[in-house]
This record gives structure tokens, sequence and C-alpha cells, in this order.
């Protein structure tokens, strides 16, 4: 029979072995890759670092201040956690325990680990030749993460003449561990590989790797800390290569700031800074507008005007802080190109072949009149731009000349001259300029009926002309007159477009705000304008 007191006194018995724990006790750690001690003897390779995080450093008595280490305006992020000692150049994720086994294993001391809550940490070596790791460098970033560098003193004396000051004046007081600290750093990342440049003989190499943008960085801590052989470098490689804008304008910061005596920094301001210029920036300015207009071929003459009318804009990035056009300057090119088209002119409308035959060219007629009427209007733009082109309305009424040959010159060559007066009357009919009653006056008496005879030849070869910007810009100028002179420009062009219809520029609705003004009194005059 069952005996149920045999129940109650049996008892389960402990296993005969227990497992070890991991991540819970720290006391005898595993055999694993974390820890060395399982693996044969072997030397390190030459230069290669060795990450080993600490418990993160309080203030101590010997720290350097951020002004002492300018950094570039990135930052790194940090995780806290738990992190054991790992191969050389091998960061694992806080707590990670990996069962890999590392590919090279190298010799290090039996680690102590300590579960501790910390910013990101490391330290650096380049091999076991410099012995213990008696410096802690303490990197405090300005938005709140840290970095920890155990690092050997000879190294650090070696390269850096602030390190050296400061390890020498600690070890006059105290021995053991130096402890540094270096408040509000910006940039961890940078500061780091600035560091690790100390362990490397071939720095130029590693530059080359990381780019023009970071070893603008690393020029800037390596300057803080007298990192002379870095500096060097960093000042040899970014004068070899090109920089983008963005690098220009770092650099240039950074040589605001920094004083470099060595001969390639002055070769770098070479690059960065105009100095000892023969020619003003209007002497060139008049150079490049002279060189344009005298330009040959149509294709590279098209590419050049855009270019200079990009730098000569003033909304251009180009024309920061830069004096204005010289206005004589660019006048008298545009006078030259009027007294150009005037010969051109009288060569199309002579009738002497003698005279033809003397001026006889590779190019036709009509292209070299065409290429100097696009060339004032070109100048006009420019001077719309900067404001100037008024004078230009003056200039272009005056030309008796060319109103004269304009009569007896054939369709296809007088309607260039139209060309001009159609893009002087888009900018006073569109405000673009603001011209005297006299001078608008006298512009619209002398070009306004050989526009209106113009008008078709214009529609059917516009030449990038908005012949409804035209129409507007006519109509708006006309009523800028005095309604006396309105009535007689108004007159002809309703004769004109009666017989001529489409051929001439539509201004029946400003025709139509004149009639209004001139027959209508008081409120019928607003109440018809407002309809």
């Amino acid at each position: 029979m069952h005996d149920p007191t045999r129940h109650h006194s049996r008892r389960r018995e402990p296993p005969s072995h227990h497992r070890r724990a991991w991540c819970c006790s720290f006391t005898v750690p595993p055999h694993s890759p974390e820890n060395p001690s399982a693996f044969p003897v072997q030397n390190p390779k030459k230069n290669q670092s060795l990450l080993k995080p600490e418990i993160p450093i309080k203030s101590s008595s010997n720290s350097l201040s951020s002004s002492s280490f300018p950094n570039s305006p990135q930052n790194t992020s940090y995780r806290p956690g738990i992190v054991t000692r790992i191969d050389p150049r091998r960061i694992l994720s806080p707590g990670r325990v990996s069962p890999i086994d590392p590919p090279d294993p190298v010799e290090m001391p039996k680690p102590v680990t300590t579960p501790v809550e910390c910013e990101q940490e490391s330290s650096v070596r380049d091999d076991c030749s410099l012995g213990i790791f008696d410096v802690r460098l303490n990197l405090k970033g300005k938005n709140g993460s840290g970095l920890v560098l155990e690092l050997s003193s000879e190294v650090l004396s070696k390269n850096s003449c602030v390190f050296a000051d400061l390890i020498a004046e600690y070890r006059k007081n105290s021995r053991g561990l130096c402890r540094i600290e270096v408040p509000d750093v910006e940039n961890l990342g940078v500061f780091r590989d600035t560091i690790e440049l100390m362990f490397e003989e071939d720095i130029a190499r590693k530059l080359i790797k990381v780019g023009a943008y970071r070893a603008i960085d690393v020029l800037e801590v390596s300057a803080g800390i007298k990192f002379n052989r870095s500096v060097l470098s960093c000042l040899k490689y970014l004068e070899a290569v090109p920089w983008t804008e963005e690098e220009e304008e770092k650099l240039r910061n950074l040589f605001d700031k920094m004083k470099f005596d060595h001969e390639t920094a002055r070769d770098i301001s070479a690059r960065l800074y105009a100095q000892d210029m023969t020619d003003s920036q209007q002497t060139l300015s008049k150079q490049l507008v002279w060189s344009v207009t005298t330009c040959v071929d149509a294709n590279s003459r098209n590419e050049l005007k855009s270019l200079v009318k990009g730098l000569l804009c003033k909304s251009s990035v180009y024309e920061k802080d830069c004096p204005d056009l010289n206005k004589v300057d660019i006048f008298a090119i545009c006078l030259s190109c009027i007294n150009s088209l005037v010969s051109l002119l009288e060569e199309a409308t002579t009738t002497s072949p003698s005279v033809k035959l003397a001026k006889k060219e590779d190019r036709p007629l009509i292209d070299r009149i065409s290429k100097q009427v696009d060339n004032i209007i070109w100048l006009l733009e420019i001077l719309l731009d900067h404001q100037m082109a008024e004078d230009l309305v003056d200039i272009w009424t005056k030309q008796g000349e060319l109103l004269a040959m304009h009569k007896c010159a054939s369709p296809l060559v007088r309607y260039e001259l139209s060309r001009v007066t159609a893009m002087l009357f888009i900018a006073m009919g569109t405000g673009k300029m603001h011209c005297r009653s006299e001078a608008r006056s006298g512009l619209l008496q002398t070009w306004f009926r050989p526009m209106l005879l113009d008008f078709g030849w214009l529609q059917r070869c516009k030449k990038g002309l908005d012949m409804k910007a035209l129409e507007e810009a006519m109509g708006q100028a006309l009523l800028t007159l005095p309604l006396k002179e309105q009535y007689v420009l108004f007159m002809d062009w309703f004769k004109c477009f009666s017989k001529h219809g489409t051929e001439c520029p539509n201004l029946s609705k400003s025709f139509q705000i004149w009639w209004r003004r001139s027959f209508l009194r008081g409120s019928e005059t607003h109440a018809s304008e407002s309809r």
C-alpha cells in the first residue's frame, strides 16, 4: 500500500553543477572573445589601437578649457550601458557578449570588468611596447555625451605640446594614473580621430580616406592641441586637393580664427584670398563685358553672356559687398555697339557696289547687324539690374541717323532696330525704368511709328521677345504722357490698326482708357474705368 508520508519526505535534489552566469556575475568572467586569457599569446600588429572602456571620470584638477580644442559642429551620439574589453578597433554594443572568435588573437592583460553606467568609452593604444595606459583623457561633449580615452603619456607628450605640459605638471604633484578632462568638446568623433593619428606613421594616407571636409575638422583640433605633425599633414593635403564651395567656406572660417605659419598655409591663403590684384573688380568687369560684345563665335558669345550677366547680377552670390558697376565704362561700350550698328546700316542702305565690295566680310551683313542689336539688349538688361538704364533712353532717342536709315532699309534689316525699341518700351511700361517725362515723350515721339511698321516682323521673328508683354507695355507707356500727346500717338495707332489689323499692336484697352480720361469727367470717369 502506498505510504503518503513518503511523498512528503521526498525532496528535489540540487543539480550536480551550476551554470556559469555571463552577464549577471562579473567575478569570474567566462572564456570568450572578450576574455583574452583564453587565447594564445601573440604580438599585436604595429600601430593598431586598443579600445578599452572605463568608468566615467569626474572633473579632475587637470582639465582643459574648451577654447583650447575647437571642433567641427558635428555631434556623435552615445548609449549608456555595460561595456567590456574588446579586440583592437572593434566596438560592441553596450552589454553585448560576442561568441565569435577574433581572427587575430592579441596579448592583453587580464581584464577586470565592472558593471558601470557610462557614456561611450574607449581607449587608444598603438602597440604593446607602450606598456600600461597611464593617462586617462575624459572628453565631455557639449550635448552631454562623453568619451574616455586611456592613452600612453609617452605618445601624448611626444605629439602634443599641450598634453606634454599638462602631464608634466600633473607628475609634479602626484603619481599613478594621470587624469585629464576636456570639457565642451564640440565633436567627440573628430577629437578621437585626431588622437588616433598620433599612432599613425603616414597621416596623409588616412586623410585621403576621410576627404577634405573631415581633414579641415582634424586640422582644427590638431591646431588646438598643438599636434604639429598632424597640422602639417592636413595643410599639405588640403593644399593639394580641390574644394567644394562648402569646404572652401569652412576652411576660410578656420583661417579667420587661427593663424598658421607654415609655408603651405600661405599657399592655401593665396587660394582663399585675392592678394595684390593688379586690376580692380570694376576694371575687370569692363574687360569681360567688352570681350563678350566683341566675341566672334555665336555659341561662345551666348554662353559667355549668361556667365558674365550672372556674375554681375546684383542678386548673384558673387556680388556680396562688392562695389557697383562703373556706369561710364558700360555706357562707353553701349555707344561703341551703337556706332557699329550705324556703320552696318549704312552698308545695308548704300547703293554703291564699290562700297559693299570694300566692306565685304565672311559673315552675312544681317548676322552682324543682329549681333550688335543683341549686344545692346544684353547691356540694357545689365543696366536695368543695376538701375542705371535711364540714360540709354536719351541715347537711343537721339539716334537720328538710325531713324533716317530705318525709312529706306529693307524690313528684314530695319526690324532689328525695333527690337531695341521694344525692350525700352517694355522696361518703361512695366516700371523697371523710371524716366523723366521729357525722356519718355522723346522716345515715343521718335520710335513709336517705326514700331507700328515693324510689329508684324517682330511677330514672325520674335527672337525671345514677349509680344503680349510688348503690347501691354506700349499702351501703359503711352498713358504716362500728357493727354494731348497721347491723342496724337493714339490716332496714329488707330489709323495703322484699321489698315493692317493684326500686323499692328492691339492697344484697344489703353485707347479706351485714354478716351474716358479725355472726354468723361469726375465720377463718370471713375465708374467707366472700374467696369
